[in-house]
């Protein structure tokens, strides 16, 4: 439970990080910041405390008792945005390519996915933003070891560095809760499935 993720919103009510349960206590008990209700009703760590668990709530256990695991806090005194970079990773790529192969244009499953260097590592394609795209297993193989074009073969679109928001993966983030609602319907509807790295 205490590796759960907490929604943190800056304090202007935007939603600008994910962190686990147990950092999140660390900022409420530190006063550095306040658990939200579901009536967006603020709590300092002695409040909170003494909000009843209810058993549709989950809890943590304390020496004397339990305590509600906060499912969105909001930061006392930090009110910018942070700026960030789109980290490159594979997911990354599949949520940037729709997870749709970028030589057949045909989605697929995680699983059915590869990444594939358009100019090959052989011929001194880098590992970039700009040459890595999803494809297919059986495009992957057809393509092997050459270019697009070498092996008589097109890309879809050209591969380039996606420009999210800093919000753009909150909504996409796999284990939402039904208390960020309310705040994660600030992000864009096209970069909903952005990936957010669990700070």
């Amino acid at each position: 439970m205490l590796d759960a993720p907490v929604l943190v919103l800056n304090r202007s009510y935007l939603p600008i990080h994910v962190i686990d349960v147990r950092r999140a206590f660390s900022l409420l008990y530190r006063g550095m910041a306040r658990a939200v209700d579901d009536g967006y009703a603020l709590f300092d760590f002695e409040g909170w405390r003494s909000v009843a668990a209810h058993a549709h709530h989950d809890r943590v256990g304390l020496v004397d008792g339990a305590i509600r695991v906060p499912r969105v806090i909001l930061l006392a005194a930090f009110d910018r945005m942070p700026r960030r970079q789109v980290r490159f990773s594979r997911s990354n790529i599949y949520v940037r390519d729709h997870h749709t192969c970028q030589y057949c244009g045909r989605g697929f499953g995680r699983v059915d996915l590869n990444l594939d260097h358009v100019i090959p590592r052989s011929q001194g394609g880098r590992t970039s933003w700009e040459n890595v795209v999803c494809s297919c297993v059986r495009c992957n193989r057809r393509k092997g070891g050459r270019t697009p074009e070498e092996a008589g073969m097109r890309l879809i679109r050209r591969p380039a560095k996606p420009r999210w928001t800093p919000m753009a993966g909150f909504a996409g983030w796999r284990h939402t809760y039904p208390e960020w609602g309310p705040f994660l319907s600030v992000v864009d509807a096209p970069d909903r499935n952005a990936e957010l790295a669990f700070l």
